[in-house]
């Protein structure tokens, strides 16, 4: 039953707000954590980046469905930027996931099923401190503390100069990849969304105990946005042997 985990059928849901930090790490420190089919997508070929995406997603369901068939949970996602060039010659980019978490059950169960994306269960705690939003894990797994303002300024050591630059690398991007290497087969589920319009934030304070298992030691803070009221779907799987 494992085409199961290859997004057999269109989803839908809508994203009440997506918070997107993205990393900056030496692009030889990342290799060593994508599949054989893929390349990182690099700035300046030298910066490799890894996004956490934290999400308050409503309505997730099956596309076509009654919205009360939905799901209503929170989502973090950990994803590598990177390129995959298909067998027609056609270059892709997108997204990598390495790791996923929720804090509901039925999402966890569902999300291992019918993806590869690591879903585990995390409680997560959402507060605000005067002017600061605050998403915290509760178990000091992750936190972050962040200001949306119109002045926000690039994160300080930053390998972009301006938010233009860092756009380019504001995850999610329109296409996620999986990979069985046992038959060599690659999915490609391509996202569709409206009303995107990413608004640069200033993070006060971040704490991402997953970047420290992983063993990267060598980042940091490139970039952060906020999308807010986002209908967004993906598309069934396209799966195809890589050569």
């Amino acid at each position: 039953m494992s085409y199961l985990k290859n997004h057999p059928f269109p989803v839908e849901a809508h994203f009440e707000k997506s918070v997107v930090l993205s990393f900056a790490i030496p692009k030889d420190l990342l290799i060593p954590f994508i599949p054989e089919c893929l390349s990182l997508d690099c700035f300046q070929n030298k910066w490799a980046f890894i996004a956490l995406a934290m999400v308050n997603t409503n309505h997730l369901r099956p596309k076509g469905f009654p919205k009360f068939f939905g799901n209503n949970f929170f989502l973090t996602g950990y994803r590598i930027f990177v390129q995959y060039k298909n067998n027609q010659g056609k270059r892709f980019r997108g997204l990598y996931i390495l790791k996923s978490e929720t804090d509901k059950s039925l999402m966890k169960l569902f999300g291992n099923i019918f993806t590869h994306y690591n879903y585990s269960k995390r409680n997560f705690n959402f507060s605000k401190n005067g002017e600061f939003d605050i998403i915290d894990s509760m178990d000091d797994y992750l936190k972050v503390v962040y200001h949306s303002h119109d002045n926000a300024q690039i994160p300080t050591g930053s390998p972009f100069n301006t938010w233009k630059e860092a756009r380019r690398f504001a995850g999610p991007l329109p296409f996620t990849f999986t990979y069985r290497k046992k038959d060599k087969t690659v999915t490609i589920i391509e996202g569709v969304r409206s009303n995107w319009k990413p608004k640069p934030i200033e993070i006060q304070s971040y704490q991402c105990q997953y970047l420290n298992e992983l063993g990267i030691e060598d980042y940091v803070l490139a970039n952060a946005f906020e999308i807010r009221d986002i209908p967004y779907y993906w598309k069934k799987g396209k799966t195809e042997t890589w050569n």
